[in-house]
């Protein structure tokens, strides 16, 4: 676990050479805001170039809150039910998890490509900042703006750099 990867591994904004056989597992570890949502799931975006320079972009679901498991044909977590009450912004306070942890590998993983890999944590739904504005004004929200939203965190890349062909 944790010690594995402060000994062989790459911290965030690192470089992590390939090697010409395995792809690299990546661990990740989040902590709710006390004074926030409870977390809602881990992500894991991939962006990489093929081998004619055309950049792509993938998210993949790592973990899910309360026990939830990622579908292995999408990639995705199950809906966790999460609520907002959008007359007082009172968020579920059962759903979601204080803390995840997640073991990662990519799935599609190809040695000889350039890639970069960036976590990025989802919370349960929360007011967006209109509505508690609206809230406080004492005023129905706007009904051209989303009503709620889910706060994110997100790491620095790490840069995977293929071994070059001998």
């Amino acid at each position: 676990g944790v010690r594995k990867a402060y000994a062989e591994g790459v911290p965030m904004g690192g470089d992590l050479v390939g090697k010409r056989s395995g792809k690299p597992d990546f661990l990740v570890m989040a902590m709710r805001d006390a004074n926030s949502a409870p977390l809602q799931r881990v992500q894991i975006v991939k962006g990489w170039t093929d081998s004619s320079g055309k950049a792509f972009e993938k998210v993949f679901d790592a973990a899910c809150a309360d026990g939830g498991a990622v579908d292995a044909k999408t990639q995705r977590c199950p809906d966790n039910g999460a609520t907002v009450d959008v007359k007082t912004c009172a968020f579920s306070q059962d759903k979601g998890d204080a803390q995840i942890t997640a073991s990662w590998s990519d799935p599609e993983f190809d040695p000889k490509l350039n890639a970069f890999y960036y976590a990025r944590i989802i919370e349960n739904p929360t007011c967006r900042w209109s509505t508690w504005d609206a809230i406080r004004a004492g005023v129905a929200p706007s009904p051209h703006l989303e009503k709620t939203i889910q706060e994110r965190a997100w790491s620095s890349p790490i840069w995977f750099v293929p071994t070059k062909a001998e």
